[in-house]
């Protein structure tokens, strides 16, 4: 396989951002990603969740962390996502680093 093929496959997958709210698999989290929509009659801003199984192969995400997920083949039953980068820190994760240092 070619690098070239390679990168054209990673540009039409769907990358989402959104926050580790779990951490008890090994291997795995799972992140709730946000949307704001309009009610379709009152016009109401209103904000919607869906929660997703990520694979974490480092298990370096943690809870309310903000991270960058990319979805891939299925990996589990439930798992059709990975984890690309922990885009921020939450503050337990750097609460936890400051009393380990």
């Amino acid at each position: 396989m070619t690098e070239t093929t390679a990168s054209a496959r990673e540009s039409r997958r769907k990358v989402r951002e959104g926050e580790v709210v779990s951490t008890k698999m090994d291997k795995s989290v799972v992140v709730r990603i946000s949307r704001r929509i309009a009610h379709p009659l009152y016009k109401k801003i209103i904000t919607r969740y869906s929660k997703f199984q990520a694979h974490d192969e480092k298990n370096e995400a943690q809870v309310g962390d903000l991270v960058e997920i990319m979805e891939t083949r299925p990996l589990s039953k439930t798992k059709r996502w990975r984890l690309v980068r922990v885009v921020k820190r939450g503050e337990l994760a750097m609460a936890a680093e400051e009393t380990a240092a």
